[in-house]
């Protein structure tokens, strides 16, 4: 028996999302497909049977307050949780039981939180570090990424210590534009950073949509989403309690707010 069946098993089956909120099955394989994940960090059951699907192409923002179980998401997608049970899909390949470095070839690049820029390397270092993944997707060119942050080519050979915290971001999400990575997991990328640096970052994210990038942003903050998004996921401990497509989200305000105090 793996871990993950181990956990499930000892900690018996839980309420699985609404039927209004799962998946429909549809013909083309999805950029990331998750249906009833189950996700512990040790003996805690974080995730109670998340459901969500990002389309090629489409950038989805899953929102949530804190604790709410967004950050867990992408770290189960990754493989970064103690164990999982569920399915998780990325362009039709099933990632369950897969470790990181085998789930990030598939075309995913993870953008944490922590953003984990080294300090003794430069800017150029820290931007050349990950590697070209094989997926015959063309990452977006230096020159490119440059032209969208400037701050990165002016700073080139300062110390990754030397950046401020939005430059830090900046590089961290600019880093796997160059990978190939065909599906981006965004963490927070907003969180307590300038406005213009929050505006350069939205910017990033247009981009990447014309160019058939598909995003999934962990977000806590709605304002920086709301204009990004084609759709929306509220989650709230560990499930999602709501969908909302963009073009709905003026019907929903009050239920947005009460879930997530905007």
């Amino acid at each position: 028996m793996s871990q993950a069946q181990a956990q499930a098993q000892a900690h018996g089956p839980a309420p699985t999302a609404p039927a209004s909120l799962r998946p429909a099955d549809e013909a083309s394989p999805a950029a990331l497909q998750i249906d009833n994940l189950h996700a512990w960090y040790g003996e805690s059951h974080v995730l109670h049977g998340v459901n969500l699907r990002v389309n090629p192409g489409e950038t989805i923002c899953l929102l949530g307050r804190n604790g709410a179980g967004r950050t867990t998401t992408l770290r189960a997608v990754m493989g970064l949780t103690s164990a999982r049970t569920g399915s998780i899909r990325v362009f039709g390949t099933e990632v369950i039981g897969l470790p990181p470095h085998r789930v990030a070839p598939l075309g995913v690049g993870y953008c944490p939180e922590e953003r984990g820029i080294f300090a003794s390397l430069t800017t150029r270092e820290n931007f050349l570090l990950p590697p070209e993944l094989p997926t015959r997707f063309p990452g977006i060119s230096a020159d490119e990424i440059h032209a969208l942050f400037p701050n990165l080519q002016e700073r080139a050979n300062s110390p990754g210590s030397r950046l401020s915290g939005g430059e830090q971001q900046m590089l961290a999400v600019a880093r796997i534009f160059r990978t190939g990575a065909r599906l981006l997991l965004l963490d927070e990328i907003s969180e307590g950073l300038a406005p213009v640096i929050v505006q350069a970052l939205g910017r990033a994210i247009i981009e990447l949509k014309k160019k058939g990038y598909s995003v999934l942003l962990a977000e806590q903050n709605f304002r920086f989403s709301a204009n990004l998004a084609d759709r929306f996921y509220v989650m709230e401990r560990g499930q999602i309690v709501l969908e909302i497509a963009r073009a709905e989200l003026d019907k929903n305000r009050a239920e947005l707010k009460a879930l997530l105090g905007v």
